[in-house]
């Protein structure tokens, strides 16, 4: 089971809710999120493109764009290199559209992530060389790609890069001009920008000097905050904003291969929000650079045919299915390995899948590290050894922990939540053995956190308060939806509802006997196994038939409004229970 945390920050939420004409549960949920002042709470419920930062605070923004326009001027060649995710494609497809309306000769390149793997490689330096290309523009990578820089400056080439990611520690990089907020000289207040805004707002300064007005600049927001939330950006401050004004743009989109990605992933284009970006429309983006080339998807957004756009996303969203189907097998191998071969007792978990598809081993790892809670990593064959792709459970710090064997890879790369690494197979049992024997983690730590925002009674929970909680949105990383719990709940009535009658629906009672409508989506022979141990099997189906039953349970849920044949009711979704 899980360890309930009740979020327990202390200021005047009856005072704030006053002020700023909100309820205090509202006020309570915002102070939650960090979000602390008057000029911080106005900014998180009303911010608007006006509240963005100056992109000329970027460290070499100026110098940058500079150079762009002088290489335009001077009709000399531009190569953007990007890279195979989202975020990659996004960045690629906002400065190629923009140095295209700004007159420049310019490509695109995207690593392919088998052949090259991520990020500038002296192949695809090598390859614009031979083409005659005279600039190299990196976009969501760069940073750290110190001798493939210094490599293309040795050619006569010039190197400007725009990046998100951590600058190594050590080592200068020796590009003309370097735009990335994390640089430790870089006075842009917010260093938590994805690639594609950071490359947005290098293009907000070319438009600003060749004359073009804001809002031609403001037409990439939609792929600004796509990225955003894709590449699991922080939904707070600046970020918050570019996604909710993003969202607001991508409901009317003019851009014929969005349109018809929504169309085909049968979306109205009014309801798109941060869940349709991270798990409908982003996979099928992703999906070409996982089975195929990412040049696909970044092909798809300069259609102009919509016949053509069509049949593009048609096969975006095929390849999505195979990747999906491909995931599942992958997941139930990973079970597979983890009961045949006694990894009940490891705390970290190390598991070899020889013929798994490498691009999808992240994923595996992240569903397997929800099925077990538990620090996971996925292992594939490769054409040099073995690859391997982590996901962490926030007590653990999984590159801290590569960083003490890292005699055993040829590679290795991360940060505490995600890692990935290259080895020789003949590596791996040693390797899952020296990250259990130097895993320190309890089985407390082990516990999944359910972080509990406001133990509300559901007697408190009203439309109006509910209607209200969408000034919260969007909701993401940093912003994550509300989170309530009530006690001493009664069961009037329950039953299995849906097609496959997968989904539980439940008529409740509150400690002050009002009527309850609840729903729960998990896995209900759990829900009806855990109240037949803790009451027994015949209140269990007492509840079943509507008949008068002891049980009382407490739930972790969130409220929301569901409507029905234009009707609309108030109704609890259950996502934890006790």
């Amino acid at each position: 089971m899980e360890k309930w945390v009740t979020i327990n920050k202390k200021a005047d939420f009856q005072g704030i809710g006053e002020k700023f004409g909100i309820d205090q549960v509202t006020a309570r949920i915002i102070h939650n999120r960090g979000v602390v002042g008057d000029e911080e709470i106005q900014r998180y419920l009303y911010g608007k493109i006006e509240d963005l930062y100056d992109p000329h605070l970027l460290k070499d923004a100026d110098l940058l764009t500079d150079l762009l326009l002088e290489r335009i001027r001077q009709k000399r060649s531009i190569r953007i290199i990007g890279d195979y995710d989202i975020d990659g494609v996004m960045a690629s497809y906002i400065l190629k559209k923009a140095l295209l309306l700004c007159g420049a000769d310019v490509s695109v390149q995207i690593p392919d992530r088998i052949k090259d793997g991520y990020g500038i490689n002296r192949r695809l330096i090598q390859e614009a060389y031979a083409d005659g290309v005279d600039t190299l523009l990196t976009c969501d990578n760069g940073i750290s790609a110190r001798e493939e820089i210094a490599y293309a400056k040795s050619l006569g080439m010039t190197v400007l890069v725009t990046d998100h990611h951590e600058p190594p520690l050590e080592g200068d990089n020796k590009a003309d001009a370097v735009v990335n907020p994390r640089q430790r000289d870089c006075g842009y207040p917010n260093k938590d920008l994805c690639g594609a805004a950071v490359a947005w707002k290098t293009v907000c300064i070319l438009y600003e000097k060749t004359g073009r007005k804001k809002e031609q600049a403001e037409a990439f927001l939609e792929n600004v905050a796509f990225a955003t939330v894709c590449d699991v950006m922080s939904l707070k401050g600046e970020n918050r904003i570019l996604v909710k004004e993003g969202i607001r743009r991508i409901r009317v989109t003019s851009n014929v291969g969005m349109k018809a990605l929504i169309a085909r992933c049968g979306l109205e284009p009014e309801q798109i929000g941060t869940y349709h970006f991270g798990f409908v429309l982003g996979p099928c983006i992703n999906a070409s650079g996982r089975l195929d080339t990412a040049k696909r998807a970044l092909e798809l957004l300069f259609m102009e045919d919509e016949n053509k756009a069509a049949l593009a996303a048609d096969e975006l969203v095929v390849l999505n299915d195979e990747r999906k189907k491909l995931t599942e097998q992958g997941v139930e191998e990973a079970k597979e390995v983890y009961e045949r071969e006694g990894y009940e007792n490891d705390r970290v978990l190390v598991i070899y899948l020889p013929e798994v598809h490498e691009s999808i081993a992240g994923i595996i790892a992240g569903r397997i590290r929800e099925e077990y809670h538990k620090p996971v990593f996925i292992l594939t064959k490769s054409t040099d050894g073995v690859k391997g792709s982590g996901r962490s459970i926030e007590t653990y710090s999984m590159y801290e922990e590569l960083c003490r064997c890292q005699e055993l890879f040829f590679k290795f790369g991360g940060h505490p939540m995600a890692a990935g690494f290259s080895m020789a197979e003949a590596s791996v049992g040693c390797l899952r053995k020296r990250l259990n024997e130097n895993c320190t983690l309890t089985e407390e730590e082990l516990l999944p956190k359910i972080r509990i925002d406001v133990p509300m009674p559901v007697d408190y929970v009203s439309m109006e308060l509910v209607r209200e909680f969408s000034l919260l949105k969007p909701f993401g990383k940093g912003n994550e939806r509300p989170v309530f719990a009530d006690r001493n709940l009664r069961i009037r009535r329950m039953w299995r509802i849906g097609k496959n009658q997968n989904v539980l629906r439940l008529q409740m009672i509150s400690q002050s006997g009002r009527p309850v409508s609840a729903i729960y989506f998990g896995n209900i022979d759990n829900f009806c196994g855990y109240f037949s141990e803790k009451f027994g099997k015949t209140e269990v189906e007492a509840a079943m038939h509507g008949w008068e039953n002891a049980i009382v349970l407490s739930v972790v849920y969130e409220p929301v409004i569901h409507v029905y044949r234009e009707m609309e009711n108030l109704q609890f979704e259950i996502q934890y229970y006790h």
